[in-house]
């Protein structure tokens, strides 16, 4: 079955647990699904990741969640946070919260962890609940006046429920027992185990599912003319009606869609064709005696004559008692290996023509090349190569240095255009980025209560000073968020050439 691509994408969010660094993925995504509507800086997530034992750098940090955005496990958060300082703008302005695929696959990835490789028990009293709900819910709807909407939601809750852990349980059962039967290395005690297992747990289990398949098959029946209007009375008042008119798709609750409905009466009743899972139930049990009657088998035949060497062992003795030395020698040194590590011989003439019917067992060995022995290749290594052309990477990177040169003549030419006031436009992320650097470079060259706080960029023909008044406040918008400058005057000027 061909899925759309647009699925099969959504299986990226599964690749931070198959990386080398899964562990650190995995304590990073524990940390947003501690809480609901979790949002978290870089920052905040290195000193989190600190106090659990699991130290990283805030660039390791800023690198691993980009990647879990781009895998489609985290979003951008548009979270608004108040600073004080252009280190804690820095720190906090780029904010992080989980995805709705992220948050499943993160509590997918935490069952598996954390449930034991045992075998886990059928929950079979749950089928005799399943049938008794069915059977009250067919009641309801077959009187007068049909059911209430909010006893059959809940009867359909718990009837959905029951049938999910009743199935599962079922499955992750036989895919153990199965497991198990596969192995070859049973022992007496291991095997009367598991026959036990087999012959009384499951046989229990296999009569109580064909004992109530039967009512619970009536019961769907009854229900299956219906359900139309069922689930169109369960859907009544959901969540897809309070999104209809926002174009969101909603997965409803179980029992909810025709679809559910059909996936549980396949499961107790054969459907076009199709044998019910009850059936291959028991075809499942039938094979797993079989494959413990073929561990009896086997058993039998290792505690007998089956495997024994006896046999091999006399003819072998009888073949050296009746050889001479040398082929004794020969003979009980093929039998059990007992070659030694080192062969000598003498390199054979090579002039010498040897022809093609001479047998290779009186004949000296023939060299044979390293690289043909090893690679199968002919020509002879060693031959000088030709110089790479690497002007296409040259020209790769010369082109992506002007390409980011130029971003910043940009960012510089957007500056110089807002300078008269920064915070009645709104800079692009390039724009701001180069203003927190060239302010950053002007609080380290002086302090801008003396006047000497100044810095400027030759290359890209820009002059910033900031100059000390007490009172002010400026607020400079962008794309990544506002940026307050408290007690501070910005000015943004053309550096002239005489200047530099």
């Amino acid at each position: 079955m061909d899925e759309p691509d647009a699925d099969l994408g959504r299986l990226e969010a599964y690749t931070y647990l198959t990386v080398p660094e899964r562990a650190s993925y995995l304590a990073i995504m524990r940390l947003f699904t501690a809480s609901l509507m979790t949002d978290l800086s870089a920052q905040q997530v290195v000193e989190e990741l600190a106090t659990e034992g699991h130290e990283i750098t805030l660039d390791v940090a800023v690198a691993r969640l980009n990647r879990l955005v781009g895998w489609g496990n985290l979003l951008p958060s548009s979270h608004t946070v108040r600073v004080k300082s252009i280190e804690e703008y820095q720190r906090t302005r780029s904010r992080y919260q989980l995805s709705a695929l992220g948050e499943r696959v993160q509590r997918q990835a935490d069952e598996v962890l954390s449930s034991a490789d045992a075998a886990r028990e059928i929950s079979r009293e749950l089928l005799g609940l399943i049938s008794q709900g069915l059977a009250d819910l067919a009641d309801r709807l077959e009187r007068p006046g049909g059911a209430d909407a909010g006893a059959a939601r809940e009867t359909v809750a718990t009837v959905f429920a029951q049938f999910w852990t009743f199935r599962d349980s079922v499955r992750d059962f036989y895919a153990f027992l199965g497991q198990v039967l596969a192995r070859y290395d049973l022992d007496s005690a291991e095997y009367t185990g598991f026959k036990e297992l087999l012959l009384d747990y499951v046989e229990s289990i296999t009569e109580e599912i064909v004992l109530l398949s039967p009512r619970i098959e009536r019961h769907l029946d009854r229900l299956w003319p219906r359900l139309p209007a069922l689930v169109t009375m369960l859907r009544e008042g959901g969540l897809a009606g309070a999104a209809a008119g926002l174009g969101v798709t909603v997965q409803h609750s179980r029992g909810h869609d025709l679809a559910d409905w059909a996936g549980l009466r396949a499961w107790f009743s054969d459907v076009d064709g199709r044998r019910s899972e009850v059936g291959q139930l028991r075809d499942a049990t039938m094979r797993a005696l079989q494959s413990l009657l073929a561990n009896a088998k086997r058993m039998i035949r290792s505690g007998g004559q089956g495997t024994s060497r006896r046999r091999e062992l006399l003819r072998l003795a009888a073949w050296l008692d009746a050889a001479d030395e040398d082929t004794a020698a020969d003979l009980f040194t093929a039998a059990y290996g007992l070659y030694p590590a080192r062969h000598l011989g003498i390199a054979a003439d090579a002039q010498l023509v040897v022809p093609a019917t001479t047998s290779w067992w009186p004949e000296p060995a023939v060299d044979v090349p390293v690289s043909l022995r090893e690679r199968g290749v002919r020509a002879a290594r060693g031959r000088v190569s030709g110089i790479a052309d690497r002007s296409a990477q040259q020209r790769a990177l010369i082109d992506r240095a002007a390409a980011v040169q130029a971003a910043r003549a940009a960012a510089a030419a957007e500056l110089l255009s807002a300078a008269a006031d920064l915070g009645a436009v709104r800079l692009s992320e390039p724009a701001i980025q180069l203003l927190l650097e060239l302010m950053a470079q002007a609080l380290g060259s002086g302090d801008p209560a003396l006047g000497d706080a100044v810095t400027s960029n030759v290359d890209l023909g820009v002059r910033c000073e900031l100059i000390g008044k007490p009172g002010r406040e400026t607020t400079v918008r962008s794309a990544t968020g506002d940026f307050t400058a408290r007690d501070l005057g910005i000015a943004i000027t053309r550096l002239e050439p005489a200047d530099g």
